[in-house]
Order: C-alpha cells, then structure tokens, then sequence
C-alpha cells in the first residue's frame, strides 16, 4: 500500500475530500481509487450533474497515513469497483 499512488476527488470550492459515512458516527472514511479513470468514472456514474465541482488529485501511499491524520479521518475506504459502488473499508488504528 505504500509504494502505491491513489487518487482521491477533492472540492474545488472548500478543498474537502470525498468520504464515506458508513454510520452516522464519526468523521468518515477517505475514498482512496487506484487508477485516475477510477475516480472519474465514479463521479461521472453518481454525480454527472456536479463532476464539474469535483477535481482528481494524486496522493502517494506514503502519505496517506499523515492525510488521515491531519484531517482526522477514521481510515480509509479503497474504492474497487466505481460503477457499482464496491468499496473496501480500513480503519486507521
């Protein structure tokens, strides 16, 4: 997971990340996609209308840990499959 690159959609108007919320508790999980076209198509499927909002940023897998920090995420939720959606949940410890 580390020497890996993830791509991760980010707000162009506050700078915040896309999470999920698999509860209502706590602050979310980082949505973590492998491949650029991963996380277009997953925009592009579930939110057509506001992509245009949306932009892709590159993220290496060393810095991951330090991003869920910072933002205080509760871990991170690697997306495997964008269309329908199919993701995989990891909880920082």
């Amino acid at each position: 997971m580390l020497s890996e690159v993830y791509y991760l959609i980010r707000s162009k108007s506050d700078g915040s990340y896309l999470t999920a919320r698999p509860n209502s508790q706590g602050t979310g999980y980082l949505l973590l996609f492998r491949e650029n076209f991963d996380a277009l198509s997953y925009l592009n499927t579930h939110a057509a209308e506001l992509a245009s909002r949306f932009s892709v940023e590159s993220v290496p897998g060393t810095q991951v840990k330090s991003l869920l920090k910072r933002w205080s995420f509760s871990g991170v939720g690697i997306v495997t499959d964008p269309l329908l959606p199919n993701v995989e949940f990891l909880q920082q410890t």
